[in-house]
């Protein structure tokens, strides 16, 4: 309120926050502040255009001057939707297409609930468009949380399967720019800390929920795999991203379970005299397998434990599991490459491409 704040929008989903009595304390802290508040909630996974649109009504019938997120990477990605039309006069959508015209935001300030996009520490995130089965990824400096309460107690109530994904969401940030063909030492070192620290906390947060330490590491990780600690000095566009976001557009699935169905046939896929010595690398820095004569047996090693981990998670490993043909991979792969700027991935890939890593995924 002394920083000029008049009325909040609280977004939230309708699940373990009303359950935890976490969205009772925020409002008991806006109240013990004298801040006037009202709410969104609705949140789900996979966050869609017409909630935003719902939130940019509000906040501007009500004058909102300030947007507290209170959720996991869904919500914080809608708030930050919300916070960059509310003064726009246009369709949202034209943001997402167009980040660039982003001119003013709404402050936004974060409780995280769920270790997983990092979104609390970064201006990006990404909206899905039922209507044209489009999953876009959209960013702004003006969308860079003001302030992010990270309490690993929060996260406490997070079930097995969306804590297992989140993870898997993690790894493949760090994954995505750790594969690049710029050398960088020291953020691949961190990249490998952090990866390591991912495959020894996310099985101890599967079975013991409220174990702190694990909890604690995995809301750490999350935040450092994407607020540019581990991108400093790489270049590439992100492979395993802009495939999963076409599976999410056209199928709803969770984000996290496609990053693990799609790495492993991913790695596979683009393994060769050129990429191996990568591969190699994290295998026996992350992995610690020894390296063997044949370099390839080394790196096939690495991606086997790379699934076993996350099957071990409980994470489903095939597309056919959650009911996915191929009927739409051609379409799918042709976004993918149009929206995620794949030719200009680690390895390049065309639509060819990702139409054969879908059909090994199945």
């Amino acid at each position: 309120k002394e920083q000029g704040c008049k009325k909040v929008l609280i977004h939230y989903g309708n699940g373990s926050v009303r359950r935890s009595g976490l969205l009772d304390k925020v409002k008991a802290s806006l109240d013990d502040a004298e801040v006037d508040y009202i709410e969104l909630g609705g949140a789900v996974p996979n966050p869609r255009l017409s909630l935003v649109y719902e939130g940019i009504e509000l906040a501007k019938k009500e004058g909102v001057d300030f947007i507290l997120a209170v959720g996991g990477g869904s919500t914080l990605d809608c708030s930050k939707a919300i916070a960059a039309a509310a003064y726009y006069e246009g369709d949202a959508w034209d943001l997402i297409l167009h980040p660039d015209r982003i001119e003013k935001a709404l402050p936004l300030v974060t409780v995280l609930t769920l270790s997983a996009t990092g979104s609390e520490m970064d201006n990006g995130g990404v909206i899905t468009n039922l209507k044209t089965k489009e999953k876009l990824g959209f960013g702004n400096p003006l969308l860079l949380p003001k302030a992010s309460i990270l309490n690993p107690e929060n996260t406490f109530t997070v079930p097995a399967s969306q804590t297992a994904a989140g993870s898997a969401d993690i790894m493949s940030h760090i994954l995505e720019v750790y594969f690049d063909t710029r050398r960088a030492a020291v953020p691949d070192r961190i990249s490998e800390g952090l990866l390591k620290t991912v495959i020894q906390y996310a099985p101890i947060a599967v079975r013991e929920p409220e174990n702190y330490e694990a909890r604690a590491e995995l809301m750490w990780t999350s935040s450092l795999a994407i607020n540019g600690t581990c991108s400093t000095g790489k270049g590439c566009s992100w492979s395993c991203h802009p495939m999963e976001h076409e599976l999410s557009a056209y199928y709803d699935i969770t984000h996290g379970v496609g990053l693990a169905i799609l790495t492993p046939r991913w790695m596979r896929y683009i393994l060769n005299e050129d990429t191996v010595e990568k591969f190699v690398d994290y295998a026996k820095n992350v992995w610690g397998i020894a390296e063997s004569e044949d370099v390839f047996e080394t790196a096939n090693a690495r991606i086997d434990a790379t699934e076993t981990f996350l099957k071990n998670l409980g994470i489903p490993m095939t597309l056919t599991e959650l009911g996915i043909t191929e009927e739409h991979f051609q379409a799918m792969a042709e976004h993918a490459v149009i929206f995620g700027g794949l030719l200009e991935a680690y390895v390049p890939l065309n639509a060819k491409d990702v139409e054969a890593i879908y059909k090994m995924c199945l």
